[in-house]
């Protein structure tokens, strides 16, 4: 384990490359929906629970509780259906080993596209003749391959890593691939749970090209100089690291779990208007509760996106999820983004199936 990550590290510690380098905060946005409806349902606040397959998102230290193998996807819709979210996760454990290896895919997208440059006809500036036999469709997406390994250092303290590759697609105009490495660790105490996670330890480099023969005929539309001085070029864009951390704590009563989590992420956003700061580094909390009747039936609320106005009001999006066991399948549902800020985007549905083979 430990040649594996120095020399993952060795391998994504960013280099020094000679196209050019932009800084952008937001290079991986698309993974900040997180793996799991059960996770959604609880508002975000999973890094201190961390105790299924999806964990290796939230803190790859938690995989260190599967005692077998586990998988699960999960299907997610935002911005009223517009774009479509899917995640597949499975972990399992070595065989004669405390460690656990897992494996986990995104893929966030805006499919059916159209594509209209080729059904202008630009010199007579009215459509080309059946300009429906012109018209394609292409897909904006970005996917995210993720190798995790976790291992026990004590009875009480675990750590884990993540090795992310990512890809990123603009249809036939542009594509990208990426890497970086998140570490964390989870410290357990009786029924109180720690984690912390350094998400892109190494930074995330994606690197841009531009397909320009396909942008052509935008070009050749728009004659206006400015455009074609900011035409697309390829570069490479840097996401610096970010910290998310949580506590949960875990009480029966009889029957009955319940589970109480909160997370604070810390990100160096350098934006000071619409969220709690720091600074330019903003602050991100989430809480959530889990009501858990006899390993079968569970029910969850959260709170997350907690956010200030201009003005300096306080708002929040609140969110609710639900959960049944059968047999080795598990189902669970998260809504979210109904109310406050994040209600204008549509609200969040998310689908998760879960097994223990």
């Amino acid at each position: 384990m430990i040649r594996f990550l120095i020399l993952a590290a060795a391998v994504l510690t960013p280099a020094i490359v000679t196209a050019q380098i932009t800084r952008v905060s937001y290079g991986n946005d698309f993974l900040s929906t997180g793996g799991g409806a059960r996770a959604l349902g609880m508002g975000g606040a999973f890094t201190g629970i961390a105790d299924d397959a999806t964990g290796a998102f939230w803190n790859p230290a938690g995989l260190t509780q599967l005692t077998g193998t586990q998988g699960g996807f999960m299907h997610s819709q935002r911005f009223g259906g517009t774009v479509n979210y899917d995640f597949a996760s499975v972990a399992h454990r070595l065989t004669d080993s405390d460690a656990v290896v897992g494996f986990s895919v995104f893929r966030q997208g805006v499919d059916g596209i159209k594509n209209t440059l080729n059904a202008w006809d630009r010199e007579r500036d009215r459509p080309v003749a059946d300009p429906n036999d012109q018209i394609t469709e292409f897909s904006a997406s970005d996917v995210a391959l993720m190798l995790s390994v976790a291992a026990p250092l004590n009875e009480s303290l675990s750590w884990g890593t993540n090795v992310k590759l990512v890809y990123g697609r603009l249809g036939p105009f542009a594509q990208a691939w990426g890497y970086s490495l998140d570490a964390g660790v989870l410290y357990t105490r009786g029924r109180l749970r720690a984690g912390v996670t350094a998400v892109d330890l190494t930074t995330l480099l994606k690197f841009w090209s531009v397909n320009e023969a396909r942008l052509e005929p935008l070009r050749e539309y728009f004659s206006d100089a400015e455009l074609n001085d900011a035409f697309p070029q390829g570069r490479t864009e840097l996401s610096l690291p970010y910290l998310r951390s949580g506590v949960a704590w875990m009480q029966p009563f009889g029957d009955l779990d319940v589970t109480a989590s909160a997370d604070l992420d810390i990100l160096p956003e350098g934006r000071e208007a619409f969220v709690l700061n720091v600074g330019t580094f903003s602050v991100h909390p989430r809480a959530g509760l889990e009501l858990r009747y006899m390993d079968i039936l569970s029910f969850r609320a959260g709170v997350a996106d907690v956010a200030t106005t201009f003005e300096g009001d306080l708002t929040l999006s609140p969110t609710l999820g639900t959960g049944f066991v059968i047999g080795r399948l598990g189902f669970d549902y998260g809504f979210g983004n109904f109310a406050g800020n994040a209600s204008i985007l549509g609200n969040t549905h998310r689908i998760s199936l879960t097994f223990k083979p």
